[in-house]
């Protein structure tokens, strides 16, 4: 089950020779691609549940009809019955975790990998062309070619690789960005663009006119495509190991990333205690990578290396001890998949049974004998355990071979216990009931357990029933969250004809290109230059024949006869000027106007729990109009809970540097 890459690549923008490919077949029959196009069935559904639910709810509040009433809470019975079972759906996707597992996975617990959220698509082209008409003074029918490399860009986006190409596809568009929004979004008004993006957990679409929802999301893509990267490594070797080790790392420190730079994205599966929680399930896969890692060459029977062991178990199993305590934590417990908290309290259950089988195995089947280390025993002993057993010294339990054996015996008990626990936690999803391996793991544990146990059970011995103690956890590996360098992809403006950001962005203000001419006087033009690209008029004379025709101080060249230069610097534009006769050469100019002071901007967002939890914007959205160029979107105020649109920390912009000394006198 290979991701298919179309033949055919996006050209960059920007005018380089680079090309990206795109992501992979929508339409391949893989077992990833079916899942989500299910996935993406299922939102549309959804979300045509929620109008009927909507409707039905303003029906409600207009109506005193009686009759009415009875028939709108009958509706609303099926339409809630009817989301439930979706959702129950939609779980089940989040559940299927076989998908995304390596082919050659036989004999390892199977691994839980993120879904990518779904979105519609977003035409920019008729918003930017009107944009760059109004606000840049320039045809927009010549940035056609660039429109459409930025919207093949993101409808790639949708499909990405299972692969380390994927994730650049999705970071080269994330860096995209904040170029577009300095270029397109001002901060003193809407552009009209809607933004739908739905929650990765319960389908619930969410739409916003800011960028702020979709630089969020994909990041989250992108934290979810290394989650399924790490889930597709080979973990039968050493360097499939290590790729999981480093794809959940990277998969937490990105989530991590879209934690702290976007603190109120109001979409549950972004949301902070949603994200910690990942972030904590993805360090803890990790981990426990990192221990199949150490006990891939296979487990030295042998003291040290048997508690050694045990500690590393206890840490996988503390993790995912600490991972299922998130999950059952309102709020995440109502949208978290039911399989996924099952599997975490299996998994700490079988780390711990595991860490107590060790040790038992340790003390039961080495004895001290008189070539041993009994300080090294002695120590090794001493840093497994928190308090030490009815108050008895490490070398006492060493050195008494019944104390050992009584012990040992008690480790194996608990280890017996915790994996036949494992086993009806097994039974209690229908989810997991389908993982065989899974299956077959917890039950030769389970059988390992009791072998160890009928090995030292001696009938005439009288029966001590002590408990075990617990096991201090400890790593010589900690996994440590990771965040990969394509978070960060420099990228060429798609739209940098329109000029350097530093003046030529959505915020600023200037007049329309005007035409001033130019005459040389004596070899002085009567005005000096300065800064990079564009470069500003200053030092004008007030009497030279340029300022009579209009020229200000303060105004940017933009063109000199037919040569453009937004992007020359001032020894770039004194070459254009420098053979200016008396006739004269005419010059474009703009000057830079003041800005409105920036209002707050509004954007639509969740408001309550899951019955209102729907962006209601979404209604005006049409999903069976196939004309969807030409559709429009009606804002329904009523619908609406608007909200001051959020801060956006990571958002950056292109900007030149203006070099004020660099002033050169014509």
């Amino acid at each position: 089950m290979t991701d298919a890459l179309l033949p055919n690549g996006i050209k960059d923008g920007g005018g380089d020779n680079s090309y990206f490919k795109k992501g992979c077949n929508p339409f391949a029959q893989t077992g990833r691609s079916k899942l989500q196009n299910t996935r993406a069935s299922l939102n549309q559904q959804i979300i045509k549940q929620m109008r009927m639910r909507a409707g039905a709810e303003n029906l409600l509040k207009a109506t005193s009809n009686n009759k009415v009433k009875e028939m709108v809470f009958l509706e609303l019975s099926y339409v809630n019955s009817n989301l439930q079972l979706l959702m129950s759906q939609l779980e089940g996707l989040n559940s299927s975790v076989e998908v995304y597992q390596s082919s050659q996975e036989l004999a390892n617990i199977p691994l839980i990998a993120l879904g990518l959220k779904e979105t519609k698509e977003v035409d920019f082209s008729a918003p930017f062309k009107d944009f760059i008409l109004e606000h840049y003074s320039e045809d927009g029918k010549n940035f056609e070619d660039e429109i459409a490399d930025l919207m093949d860009l993101r409808q790639a986006c949708r499909t990405p690789s299972r692969s380390e190409a994927g994730v650049e596809l999705l970071a080269k568009y994330y860096s995209h960005l904040p170029l577009i929004e300095s270029r397109f979004f001002p901060p003193t008004r809407q552009t009209g663009i809607f933004f739908t993006w739905y929650d990765s957990f319960t389908g619930v679409p969410l739409c916003q006119q800011n960028l702020s929802l979709e630089k969020a999301s994909i990041l989250f893509n992108m934290a979810a495509l290394y989650s399924q990267i790490g889930t597709r490594a080979n973990r039968q070797t050493v360097a499939g190991l290590e790729e999981a080790v480093s794809s959940f790392q990277k998969a937490a420190g990105v989530l991590n990333h879209l934690k702290e730079t976007f603190t109120h994205t109001p979409s549950y599966d972004m949301s902070p205690a949603m994200l910690s929680m990942l972030i904590r399930l993805m360090l803890a896969q990790a981990q426990e990578c990192l221990f199949e890692k150490m006990a891939l060459p296979g487990i030295r029977n042998q003291f040290y290396s048997l508690m050694k062991m045990a500690q590393e178990a206890a840490k996988v199993s503390e993790i995912y001890d600490q991972v299922h305590q998130c999950m059952i934590q309102t709020p995440v417990k109502d949208n978290v998949p039911f399989f996924w908290s099952t599997m975490s309290q299996i998994k700490a259950n079988h780390y711990r049974s595991m860490a107590h089988y060790f040790v038992a195995s340790a003390l039961l089947d080495h004895q001290l004998g008189p070539s041993d280390d009994e300080d090294q025993q002695e120590k090794t002993l001493s840093q497994v355990y928190d308090c030490l057993p009815d108050g008895h010294t490490p070398l006492e339990i060493l050195k008494n071979k019944d104390e050992r054996q009584r012990i040992g015996k008690a480790h194996i008990r608990r280890a017996i216990l915790g994996h036949e626990e494992a086993l009806r936690i097994y039974n209690l999803c229908k989810h997991i009931n389908k993982l065989d391996v899974l299956q077959e793991i917890l039950k030769a544990s389970h059988q390992r357990s009791l072998d160890k146990y009928s090995e030292n059970e001696n009938e005439e011995e009288f029966a001590d029933y002590m408990a075990a103690p617990d096991i201090i956890s400890k790593t010589e590996h900690k996994a440590e969250m990771e965040v990969p360098g394509t978070t960060k992809v420099k990228v060429i403006d798609f739209f940098q004809r329109l000029g350097p950001l530093s003046v030529f962005s959505a915020k600023q203000r200037w007049t329309a290109p005007r035409t001033v001419r130019v005459h040389s006087e004596d070899r002085d033009l009567g005005f000096t230059l300065k800064g990079d690209s564009p470069v500003q008029v200053v030092s004008l004379d007030p009497l030279c024949a340029a300022a009579a025709d209009g020229l200000k101080e303060g105004d940017y060249i933009i063109a000199v006869g037919d040569t453009e230069c937004k992007w020359m610097g001032v020894s770039d534009v004194m070459r254009l000027l420098k053979d200016v006769d008396k006739e004269g050469i005419d010059i474009q100019v703009v000057s830079m106007m003041e800005s409105n002071p920036a209002m707050p901007t509004k954007s639509a967002t969740f408001c309550g729990n899951l019955p209102k939890t729907y962006s209601m914007i979404c209604l005006a959205y049409n999903d069976d109009d196939k004309n969807s160029k030409s559709r429009k979107v009606a804002k329904k105020s009523s619908f609406l809970s608007w909200g001051l649109k959020n801060k956006m920390k990571s958002a950056s912009t292109l900007s030149l540097p203006t070099a004020d000394n660099s002033s050169t006198r014509s």
